[in-house]
């Protein structure tokens, strides 16, 4: 399975008429293609949706895009609102969840890590080892490396119920050890890939996305 995570950078005051032709539009894709998720951002950076597409493989998004298209209502008639767009295609940890609809949030907290190049085996390979403990915490989204887009970056998707209760999880996580995985590689003695930047943004779903 693949993820393609599609950021677009809308103008200021439009996000509510955005996801207004956004949702009347997708009542014809999802028939096609449903969603894993459509968030907008929250907290950090402002101004964007992000929508996240489960495919099998290349050749299917590629189908699908195209019969999308054909059938006349795609994509949205959002283009007067944008100001950028980029994607992403993802690939999952072998122990990443699939995303599946329901209610995990409403918060959810999206950090995307790069790594030196060379150093992602390494970082898959404690994260297999550190996540175990830590999704008893609080529910892992996902996790996802970069196959095209942003190379040598990886996505973790986190959801909470509360801002308040993110903050108890990751001060719990802290507190027990079991988090961050460089904490658990030294546990372990194992080797730890080298971050060269970290972002994140809180994030909540639209009405329609099948992931609340």
């Amino acid at each position: 399975m693949i993820y393609e995570v599609r950021t677009y950078f809308v103008k200021p005051k439009s996000l509510t008429e955005v996801e207004k032709r956004f949702g009347e539009a997708y009542e014809t894709r999802k028939k096609i293609s449903p969603l894993a998720a459509f968030f907008h951002t929250e907290i950090g950076p402002l101004n964007q949706i992000i929508h996240i597409w489960p495919y099998k493989d290349m050749a299917e998004r590629d189908k699908i895009r195209a019969e999308a298209v054909a059938a006349g209502n795609w994509p949205p008639k959002i283009g007067e609102f944008l100001l950028g767009m980029q994607s992403e295609i993802y690939i999952p940890f072998a122990s990443s969840p699939e995303i599946k609809p329901g209610k995990m949030g409403p918060y959810f907290e999206m950090r995307t890590y790069t790594v030196a190049p060379g150093d992602l085996p390494k970082i898959q390979k404690i994260w297999e080892q550190a996540l175990p403990a830590r999704i008893k915490i609080s529910p892992l989204v996902g996790v996802w490396y970069s196959e095209l887009g942003g190379l040598n970056r990886f996505t973790h998707i986190w959801a909470y119920n509360s801002l308040n209760q993110r903050n108890e999880a990751r001060d719990q996580a802290l507190a027990t050890g079991v988090w961050p995985p460089s904490a658990v590689a030294k546990k372990l003695n194992l080797p730890d890939g080298t971050l060269t930047a970290q972002e994140n943004k809180i994030v909540m779903p639209s009405a329609f996305s099948p992931l609340q």
